[in-house]
C-alpha cells in the first residue's frame, strides 16, 4: 500500500485523512474525493471546497489548475450540498 504522501499530499492532510479512516493512497482512490471530503467535513467543519479540488487532483495525478472547469463545477455543486 502506498503512503498518502505518494499522491503529493502533505503530512497534515495525511494525518487528517488517517483520522477519518483513509490510510493509504489506494484507499483514497477507491473511496474517492467526494466521500473523503464528506468524512473530513464531519470531523473538521472548516474543510473547504479547495480541499475537495486538491484531493480530486491528487487522485487524478494532476495539479489543481489542470482540473477542467466542468469538473470543478461538479465538485463545487456536490460540496455546496454538504
Amino acid at each position: 500500500m502506498a503512503e498518502l504522501t505518494s499522491l503529493g499530499l502533505g503530512k497534515t492532510m495525511e494525518k487528517k485523512l488517517r483520522s477519518v479512516g483513509i490510510h493509504s493512497a489506494e484507499a483514497l482512490t477507491e473511496i474517492g474525493s467526494k466521500q473523503a471530503v464528506f468524512r473530513l467535513k464531519e470531523k473538521y467543519p472548516g474543510t473547504c471546497v479547495v480541499i475537495l479540488y486538491y484531493l480530486e487532483a491528487a487522485i487524478r495525478g494532476v495539479e489543481i489548475k489542470q482540473l477542467e472547469e466542468s469538473c470543478k463545477a461538479e465538485l463545487r455543486a456536490y460540496f455546496n450540498q454538504l
